[in-house]
């Protein structure tokens, strides 16, 4: 399985998509979330894949996504009773973003643990391993019989993984609530039952599920901004779902970071918590339940990246949502979707690239012998916008139509639309441009940060982030002017 010796370095000889414009791309998300066409004429899209070291393109993936959720931002000013007005997006831009980036305290920092990362295991076969988090290092070395902690060797996990096959130990990890994906090629996640069930499945899922009269947008205050006093509950962890609160925050939303105090945290929360209020919640614990709740309240939008059941089991589903705050948005994240065999597995951007196939086929187009990944993170980055793309485009059809919405998005749906995006020709010889014209500095509650600018841009009314980013419960777990 995954296995890299048969490399084919012709394998790449052109371009084998059908030439889809951007255009056509983000005309196919827009019409997908039911969003009025007239809205189209308004978005500007510039530049052209390759603009990142990829066969794959996503330049596109980063932009038309971006683009879809800030043109959703835009038609939702509109609704409020604004003029529509330009959205513009660069793809080399959009692509920066989207490679979590940043320095605090002129440090940049390493997102990744020692023993993150591909091994060959004693089939042949590759396996990923995710360990950024202490608990998910030390559950993967126990498995493979190598002592916990910080001092065990990537050669000692060679040396445990040499005993295994890739099926067997990405089985075994599993079964034990780790995060582990073996390396397969296209054909063979194509053939697998998780894949199946992916494909079987659109790109996100706008459903309705409950009934609630519409409920008008607040009027606006000092903040010229799409949606402001639109207020967002962000459960969200990694980077994905971080994204997405962090795209609604630059777009006026009152987003709030509700954290557990039991759970670790990765750096990456310091960019992605630009704009937001950032609490403390213990979901097992009555207090922290009951203050979710009132939070719930008053809410608009519930995005959540739990895997499905998780949150039901705390009383905070999508139906529990809807009947606590009729009305709301509700936003799902999982990573290989709600259907199929690995509906309820953990997973990472990383592991989803692994599993499906784009670790091989990049590593065939580049012609090495072992896995490579994406250039970025793109499937965490896409799913975010798209996140916050399908949370607008509900937030829109409550506000005309009413009814409580529940959507949903998996890190799975978004490489299955990655791939059929298609393959660029020469992609891999594009070298990793410069970053620094697009970064921006400014203070926050861990030191100076300097980050990503928004590649979005609005001719009306400018995104930006007008909170700091600030360390996990920094505020009191109320609406500030409740």
């Amino acid at each position: 399985m995954g296995n890299l010796m048969d490399l084919r370095p012709s394998f790449l000889k052109g371009r084998s998509s059908s030439g889809t414009t951007s255009r056509n791309v983000l005309q196919a998300l827009w019409q997908a979330a039911g969003m009025p066409d007239e809205a189209l004429a308004q978005v500007s899209l510039t530049g052209a894949d390759p603009v990142l070291p990829s066969s794959f393109a996503v330049g596109q993936a980063a932009q038309t996504s971006m683009a879809a959720a800030a043109l959703a931002a835009a038609e939702i000013w509109h609704l409020r009773g604004g003029a529509r007005q330009q959205v513009s997006v660069d793809m080399l831009h959009a692509a920066q973003e989207c490679r979590s980036y940043f320095r605090i305290n002129g440090v940049t920092l390493d997102p990744f643990d020692p023993i993150t990362g591909a091994y060959r295991c004693g089939d042949g076969g590759w396996v990923r391993i995710h360990a950024n988090f202490p608990h998910h290092r030390d559950g993967a070395l126990a498995l493979l019989g190598c002592p916990p902690g910080e001092g065990t060797t990537r050669a000692a996990v060679e040396r445990a993984l040499a005993r295994w096959t890739a099926v067997d130990f990405e089985q075994a990890a599993a079964d034990a609530g780790m995060v582990v994906a073996a390396m397969r090629s296209f054909d063979e996640w194509d053939h697998h039952p998780q894949g199946q069930a992916v494909a079987a499945q659109p790109l996100f899922t706008l459903e309705r599920i409950g009934e609630a009269d519409p409920r008008p947008l607040p009027k606006y205050g000092q903040d010229p901004r799409p949606l402001t006093d639109i207020r967002v509950l962000d459960l969200t962890r990694i980077i994905a779902g971080p994204v997405c609160g962090r795209a609604l925050a630059a777009y006026g939303a009152d987003v709030m970071l509700v954290n557990s105090p039991n759970l670790p945290n990765i750096d990456n929360i310091i960019d992605t918590s630009r704009g937001k209020l950032s609490v403390f919640a213990d979901l097992d614990t009555a207090d922290g339940r009951i203050a979710l709740g009132n939070l719930l309240r008053s809410a608009h939008v519930f995005v959540q990246g739990y895997r499905p059941g998780a949150m039901a089991a705390q009383g905070f589903g999508p139906q529990d949502a809807a009947r606590i705050r009729p009305g709301i948005v509700y936003v799902s994240l999982s990573a290989y979707g709600e259907h199929g065999p690995w509906a309820r597995r953990r997973g990472f951007d990383s592991l989803v690239q692994t599993a499906s196939g784009f670790n091989h086929a990049e590593a065939q187009a580049a012609g090495q012998p072992t896995p490579k990944p994406l250039p970025m993170q793109i499937l965490d980055h896409a799913s975010g916008y798209l996140m916050a793309f399908a949370a607008q485009a509900a937030l829109a059809r409550q506000a005309t139509e009413g009814g409580s919405w529940h959507v949903r998005v998996s890190l799975a749906q978004t490489a299955h639309w990655l791939r059929g995006l298609g393959r660029i020709e020469g992609g891999l010889a594009t070298p990793m441009p410069a970053i620094d014209a697009y970064l921006q500095t400014e203070a926050s509650g861990f030191g100076e940060l300097v980050a990503l600018r928004h590649a979005a841009q609005f001719s009306r009314t400018p995104a930006r982030w007008t909170r700091p980013s600030c360390p996990p419960g920094t505020h009191p777990t109320v609406w500030p002017w409740a």
